[in-house]
């Protein structure tokens, strides 16, 4: 995340922040920016700019939007819920599931569990990433919207990016190519997409009616266009077998404070779970942060500490942070995403409103 200066916890207030933010981003160019703040029982939105500068219409805080890689928290819960049924266990290797399949320039799935994917340090790199060729251009510049990536497909354009750097378990690094393995698994092991067991066990229970994961790349009814202004072009309809299980969802607001509160709460999950959800390996980035399994913990520089994750995908960057148990939490999103992350002046300034809101809580 980035630094901020230290909010003063009586005035201004969190949502004057949050609002001065979401300003300051449209200023900076976002198109939209949308907030919420929930402190108990009290839920509060911010918005500035357009949710579709087409037709200049408003961004509507409680609209829908691709949530990118906070998807992978509903993935982690489906794999915890799946444990806790004796289906599974987080140290069932890889190769258990799916047999040979990370089997290639010199990784192997015997060596890999289920739960060195959900905390990141599988070893394994992200086909997204910047040996992985042409992926990540055809991505955000949305050449193939409509094209199907079948999550193999996935798998091998990462493991023939590069050999090995590390053996699974020794070091921290963010891949989505965890979490389409994750997902794999979840279908070798229910035989059902994990987008239909996250709808039956996590949507459908907790009544996200906003929330979907998508069998196709169109968006209907309240939703926030989003936008690759680096190109210049609206990229609302992208690619949704990108990301799958790693970054698929589309969801809102609400619905995210619902279910972040539903996890991290103990609603989801029974508690060994949720303990194996909330257990952090270092990032490597400051004392006080680490990674769980699809959550992070961050110690802000007011002293507060929070769980969060951001998410990003075409036209969207999203964020939520919360306390231990849901009760407070600042949600964030801004609709322009075109692959450069913790670096635009928009996102710069908008994670700083994020910060000093929650700070103020």
């Amino acid at each position: 995340m980035v630094g901020a200066t230290t909010a003063r916890a009586d005035v201004p207030s969190a949502a004057a922040i949050l609002q001065a933010g979401t300003n300051t981003g449209v200023a900076d160019g976002y198109p939209g920016v949308i907030g919420m703040i929930r402190d108990g029982n009290t839920v509060q939105y911010v918005s500035a700019g357009y949710g579709d500068s087409a037709t200049k219409t408003a961004a509507d805080p409680q609209g829908q939007f691709r949530i990118g890689s906070l998807t992978k928290a509903f993935t982690s819960a489906v794999v915890l819920q799946l444990e806790a049924e004796g289906k599974l266990s987080l140290d069932d290797s890889v190769e258990k599931w799916l047999p040979g399949v990370v089997d290639s320039n010199g990784y192997s799935g015997a060596n890999i569990t289920i739960r060195e994917l959900l905390n990141h340090t599988s070893g394994l790199p992200d086909y997204m990433g910047a040996d992985a060729g042409l992926v990540g251009i055809d991505y955000f510049a949305n050449i193939s919207p409509n094209a199907v990536y079948a999550p193999q497909t996935l798998v091998s354009t990462a493991l023939g990016s590069r050999a090995p750097v590390s053996a699974p378990g020794a070091t921290w690094a963010y891949a989505n190519t965890n979490y389409v393995l994750a997902g794999m698994i979840i279908q070798a092991v229910t035989g059902n997409t994990p987008g239909t067991e996250i709808t039956n066990r996590i949507i459908q229970p907790l009544g996200l009616t906003g929330t979907s994961f998508p069998a196709t790349n169109q968006l209907t009814g309240d939703f926030l266009h989003g936008y690759n202004d680096f190109w210049g072009f609206d990229g609302t309809y992208s690619n949704i077998t990108m990301f799958g299980a790693a970054g698929a969802i589309v969801s809102t607001l609400p619905d995210l404070s619902t279910f972040v509160q539903a996890l991290i709460g103990g609603r989801l999950l029974p508690a060994a779970q949720t303990a194996e959800l909330e257990t952090l390996v270092p990032e490597g980035n400051g004392a006080g942060n680490g990674y769980g399994l699809g959550i992070a913990q961050e110690k802000l520089p007011c002293g507060k500490t929070v769980w969060y994750h951001d998410g990003a995908v075409l036209g969207y960057h999203s964020y939520w942070f919360s306390n231990a148990d849901g009760t407070q939490q600042v949600l964030m999103m801004g609709n322009e995403y075109h692959g450069t992350e913790g670096g635009t002046k928009g996102q710069n300034d908008t994670q700083t409103a994020l910060v000093n809101a929650y700070c103020a809580l």
